[in-house]
């Protein structure tokens, strides 16, 4: 089993700023604005349908998944995805989401902030899909000093770059930090604008592909308990609709089976929503562990020999603390108070027929 520490992927400018408008983190279109009274979004408990804030991300792959194959018995799950972080979390601090699929880093900073959520299910961890790429003249991390480094200022991958720079002695303003978001830092990359580029996939791959005089100098497979990713919902929806919260678990639940039953169909699924081709995402599927219902269990719980979330999460806001980024940490008891492993213990895993009956 992975063992989950304290420091994740996509961080967020809105750490530094607030809530409104500059958030960055990741998104490509920002949904449609609805309210949170019962249309299905926020903590409202009129409609069937949940609505899922997420970026592109292969680690959320069996939401794509789940969605596509109608696995979410009794309710309607929609994926709303964003090309920014910062445009996620401020939909969800909104209530215009039901749900959101959010890292560590975003996890503290929102309780830091006062939202009010509850962290049922985690997605997935990090093993290489997260990374860093430099030019070949860059000959260690100690060499990024005085360099431009693309990298979206506030996102997990920010959060990355930081701990990467602190480990090697150094910090972000040993750097040159050129802000854009995490495809542009790859497309920069290629193009030469920026000599670094921290990102993760798809855009970690077809950054180092297409450009030659280069390569991946790091990534979360030398820190493979760097990065996760929980999936949380409103408080009040999941006070007032556990049902539907548990649909939801089963269904991602049943949509990682069929990815392992029947991977051909899944990986087209999934494909089309990263706008990948098939072939390419098993490959990306190897930089992730799309975290099983036992290790769920045991993350949530805190039960068995690794680290649970919320020790993850204080030792997390600890770091923040030390790194300017939020005020004060959180206490086990405030944690404790955001994680709901009810759901996840209440499932079971499904037999494989039973997905590919589907």
């Amino acid at each position: 089993m992975t063992q989950y520490p304290a420091i994740t992927r996509r961080k967020m400018m809105w750490l530094m700023g607030g809530l409104a408008g500059g958030v960055a983190l990741h998104g490509c279109q920002s949904p449609s604005t609805t309210s949170s009274n019962g249309d299905g979004n926020g903590s409202g408990k009129g409609s069937d349908t949940v609505t899922v804030g997420v970026v592109p991300w292969i680690g959320y792959s069996p939401l794509y998944v789940g969605e596509a194959k109608g696995f979410f018995e009794g309710i309607t799950v929609e994926s709303k995805t964003f090309s920014s972080n910062g445009d996620n979390l401020a939909s969800f601090a909104s209530g215009n989401l039901t749900a959101q699929a959010a890292t560590n880093p975003e996890v503290v900073a929102q309780a830091a902030r006062g939202i009010d959520y509850r962290i049922v299910m985690m997605a997935d961890s990090s093993l290489g899909g997260d990374g860093i790429l430099a030019r070949n003249d860059v000959a260690d991390i100690a060499d990024f000093k005085g360099r431009k480094v693309g990298v979206e200022i506030g996102s997990t991958s920010y959060y990355f770059l930081l701990q990467v720079l602190k480990e090697n002695g150094l910090t972000i303003d040993d750097i040159e930090a050129v802000n854009i978001t995490a495809d542009a830092a790859a497309a920069a990359y290629q193009a030469g604008t920026v000599d670094i580029a921290v990102t993760y996939q798809p855009f970690l791959s077809t950054g180092n592909d297409e450009q030659p005089d280069g390569r991946v100098i790091i990534d979360t497979s030398e820190m493979p308990t760097a990065i996760l990713d929980v999936y949380l919902f409103q408080a009040d929806f999941v006070s007032e609709n556990p049902e539907k919260v548990q649909a939801f678990v089963n269904g991602i639940l049943k949509a990682r089976a069929f990815i392992e039953s029947d991977s051909e169909e899944a990986y087209k699924i999934i494909g089309e929503k990263l706008e990948v081709d098939a072939s390419e995402v098993e490959a990306q599927l190897g930089d992730v562990d799309l975290t099983s219902l036992e290790d769920n269990q045991k993350v949530l719980t805190g039960e068995g020999e690794s680290q649970g979330l919320t020790e993850n999460l204080v030792t997390l806001s600890d770091f923040l603390v030390a790194q300017d980024e939020i005020d004060a940490p959180l206490t086990t008891e405030a944690v404790d108070k955001l994680i709901d492993p009810s759901f996840v213990q209440a499932a079971a895993v499904p037999a494989a027929e039973e997905a590919e009956a589907e």
